[in-house]
């Protein structure tokens, strides 16, 4: 089976995060009235696997080994569906 993923990578708290601070000066700029911005990588990704369960557990080793840094990176995984 073919299947649709989204994975959400973000900062995990307490780490700085540049680029969502110079969104939110450049938004503050513009006069919008913004606390916080936090920018996340989203990828999309499709994968054939035999099941729901094993598409999780090879999503899971692929954030592990490649897509997050798992000292200051949480992330997320969304199976959409079938692809």
């Amino acid at each position: 089976m073919r299947f649709q993923a989204r994975v959400e990578v973000s900062l995990k708290p307490g780490y700085s995060d540049p680029e969502g601070n110079a969104v939110k000066r450049s938004l503050k700029e513009l006069r919008y009235d913004v606390d916080s911005v936090k920018v996340s990588k989203v990828y999309r990704i499709v994968l054939d696997s035999d099941s729901k369960e094993a598409a999780e557990k090879t999503l899971e080793e692929m954030c592990k080994r490649l897509l997050a840094n798992p000292t200051r990176d949480d992330y997320e995984i969304h199976i959409e569906g079938e692809a």
